[in-house]
Parts: C-alpha cells; structure tokens; sequence
C-alpha cells in the first residue's frame, strides 16, 4: 500500500504543493534527527508557505538511519504514521510533521516507536482525528512502506542530514553553528535563478 499525496517507483516521495511544480525543494532528514527538527521549527513554515504560493513544490525523503545508530524504530514508526496523515491531505501531512518534530524526544529515547505516543502527538492536528487515520497508525498500514522510502533515502547519495536541494543544487538550512539559517538567507538561495 502507498499513501496519498507521494510520487516516484514506489510512493517514496511525501510531496507537498503542486503536483506539477516547476522548481521543486528536496528535503533529506530523519524524523529523530536533532538538526532537523532545527531546520523544521525555523524553516518548515518558511517552506510552506513558500510551496503555497506557488515558488517551488516540497518533495520529502526520509531517512531512519537514527534507528540503526541509537537503537530503537522511532524514525520508522514515526514515517508509517505520517503516511496516514499523507492519505488525510498535504495539510493534515505538514501539521503532523511539525507535530513530531515539536514533541521529538531525545535521540536516544525512541518515544516515537510506541503508537500511543504518536497518536497522542497527532491529536494536535484536527484533521487526524479520524478513525481511518487511528486504525492506519495502530495496525502499523504504512510500516512496509516506510521501510521503503528508508531503503529509497540510503540509494540516494545523501549522506546527512538534514539535507535540502533546490532543483537538485544544495541549499544552506543549518548554519555553522547548528541552527537554522534565516528564513530570508534560505529564501535567497532557494529561488530560481
């Protein structure tokens, strides 16, 4: 089963904003990952209503790598839900994935493996309290999937993250302190030439 709203062999891209987008914004991370919750609370808003305006599509990829290196499922449990919320809209999709990373536990508490943890985070998101969606997240429907898109990221050349591409040209997210870069240096690079 593939979720709602992904594209490429598989479904292994989450893509938010236009289907048919002429500049598209890659966004390599892990859903564990310390440095991308950074980027996501000072950028994911950024991005958003950047892709709502029409600038560039979001197309996601993520990683579960956080799993092998700390122990635990977190990452691949965290991605199966948010496949859920992907069949519940781009929006649902967006608010839930600036849900986990607002609540993201320490890298090496793996809080995001247990179902009640996620579906506790998603009561934030109006649009998630839907059956449908429970049932997805309890019965663990996206999990063959997730694993997936996990496989897709480790084929894809990157190596870190988070990473972000601007049709394929690496874009400044973290500055060389470890924190986001401002909106408007992030916006400066990821606009067409």
């Amino acid at each position: 089963m593939i979720p709602a709203n992904t594209r490429g062999p598989g479904g292994v891209i989450v893509r938010y904003g236009d289907p048919d987008a002429a500049h598209v914004l890659s966004v390599y991370a892990d859903l564990r990952c310390p440095y991308c919750k950074r980027m996501e609370l000072g950028l994911g808003a950024v991005m958003e209503q950047a892709a709502d305006e029409g600038r560039f599509a979001v197309d996601h990829h993520f990683g579960t790598f956080i799993d092998d290196s700390a122990g635990g499922s977190g990452s691949l449990e965290a991605l199966a839900a948010l496949g859920a919320a992907a069949d519940e809209g781009q929006k649902p999709f967006m608010l839930f994935l600036r849900a986990l990373y607002a609540d993201q536990p320490r890298e090496d508490v793996d809080a995001f493996a247990d179902r009640d943890t996620l579906l506790r985070i998603a009561d934030e998101v109006q649009a998630l309290h839907t059956d449908e969606f429970r049932r997805k997240v309890m019965e663990r429907t996206y999990l063959p999937w997730a694993a997936q898109v996990s496989a897709a990221f480790e084929t894809s050349g990157v190596r870190s993250t988070p990473t972000v591409l601007f049709d394929r040209v690496p874009v400044s997210a973290i500055n060389a302190m470890g924190y986001a870069v401002t909106p408007e240096a992030f916006l400066a690079e990821a606009t067409p030439p």
